[in-house]
């Protein structure tokens, strides 16, 4: 169990993470699929991190739930661009 403050430093790192990476990529790949275009590798295994990195934090958002609406709306997100990729490429078959 962390303390409160080493949760905080945990949370800044993730919110500028996202902010500075995480963001700007899942909303580059959200216009991608939109427009009917495929995932590459590259853009699936990023996916994957996110998911694998949601699932580690999730100990951390549930002792925050000040938090629990933004991580609900990023993996809603992340899902989004999941079920429009898998979309066309299932019609690109």
């Amino acid at each position: 169990m962390t303390s409160p403050n080493e949760d905080d430093g945990l949370i800044a790192v993730l919110m500028e993470r996202f902010e500075k990476q995480r963001l700007s990529r899942a909303l580059d790949l959200k216009e991608l699929v939109d427009r009917g275009e495929l995932l590459s590798e590259l853009d699936i295994t990023f996916l994957e991190e996110v998911f694998a990195d949601a699932s580690k934090v999730k100990p951390l958002i549930d002792r925050h739930p000040e938090y629990q609406e933004l991580a609900t709306r990023m993996i809603g997100l992340y899902k989004e661009i999941t079920a429009k990729g898998l979309e066309n490429q299932k019609a690109a078959d």
